[in-house]
């Protein structure tokens, strides 16, 4: 099994949370943010529309990579939990996961969206759409 796996961003989140610290738990009261993904992914934002709710993978750049072990939400009253039981930024390979709700696509391929809780310069890794099961299947 090879060790490693090249992974290249397709864009960056623009945001005003400067700092992880700013960063609130689950979208929980979070700031539109911007994702400004490489003009060259222009087309794959085919039929991307306004009001579409995407699952948006990040790699939390800032996160401990080392972390094991965490207090579900910063709570020390919940028990120490495994972080792949959880959501924890800190973890092996912090890749973050985030449905997010288009609001307004700038051509050639920014696209604004709707409560964000990563800071400024978040790598974007890719976009993928929600389905809905009732509709799609």
């Amino acid at each position: 099994m090879p060790e490693s796996y090249e992974v290249r961003p397709i864009g960056f989140v623009r945001s005003g949370l400067r700092s992880v610290a700013d960063a609130p738990n689950q979208a929980r009261g979070a700031p539109e943010a911007v994702l400004d993904l490489d003009p060259d992914y222009a087309d794959a934002l085919l039929r991307v529309e306004p009001g579409q709710d995407l699952i948006l993978l990040t790699w939390l750049h800032l996160a401990d990579r080392e972390v094991r072990q965490v207090h579900p939400t910063g709570d020390p009253g919940i028990p120490l939990t495994g972080v792949f039981g959880t959501r924890s930024p800190g973890r092996p390979n912090p890749i973050g996961l985030h449905r997010v709700r288009v609001t307004e696509i700038v051509p050639p391929a920014r696209l604004r969206v709707h409560a964000l809780e990563v800071v400024d310069g978040t790598p974007v890794l890719d976009l993928k759409v929600v389905l809905d099961p009732s509709r799609d299947g």
